[in-house]
């Protein structure tokens, strides 16, 4: 697996996965309607870095980003997203983009990284707490679950 700063050129094998995930609203507090347009706009910021996790075919199994969660003095406390293309799921792709950008997120200079919505039943949280994530506190009956309804929203917290 391959796993490298994204170009404009991969926001077409993003926006398919990226619309089924947020359409199905069990992982990202985002409207599930939002157009192709003002999900590129959420995905492929300037203001962030953009990484895709290609197969040995080329094609993109997941994509993740990295920007700072705050401003000023508290800027060096990261965030991040991630998404795996739940047809290409199984792969050890989200744990690959996880350590990655974990790896980034400490050679920019990132003291922390903070995960400000993390939804409860979220399968991703045992991965982020594999990976040294822990919960700070639980946001309850935040999020709208389409299947458990109500839920909470994790806020999750690594140092670096």
């Amino acid at each position: 697996m391959l796993i490298r700063e994204a170009t404009a050129g991969d926001w077409p094998h993003i926006w398919p996965f990226w619309h089924r995930i947020v359409a199905a609203g069990e992982t990202y507090a985002w409207d599930p309607d939002t157009s192709e347009e003002d999900a590129r706009v959420l995905w492929m910021n300037p203001a962030k870095r953009v990484y895709v996790a290609e197969d040995d075919t080329g094609a993109v199994l997941g994509s993740a980003y990295l920007t700072a969660n705050y401003g000023g003095p508290a800027a060096r406390i990261a965030n991040a997203g991630f998404m795996v293309d739940p047809a290409r799921a199984g792969r050890g792709t989200g744990r690959a983009l996880a350590e990655y950008v974990v790896e980034a997120a400490r050679a920019e200079g990132y003291r922390g990284m903070v995960f400000n919505a993390v939804v409860e039943t979220n399968p991703a949280v045992r991965l982020w707490t594999s990976l040294g994530f822990t919960i700070l506190g639980t946001v309850p009956d935040a999020f709208d679950h389409p299947r458990h309804g109500r839920v909470g929203l994790h806020i999750m917290h690594r140092a670096l």
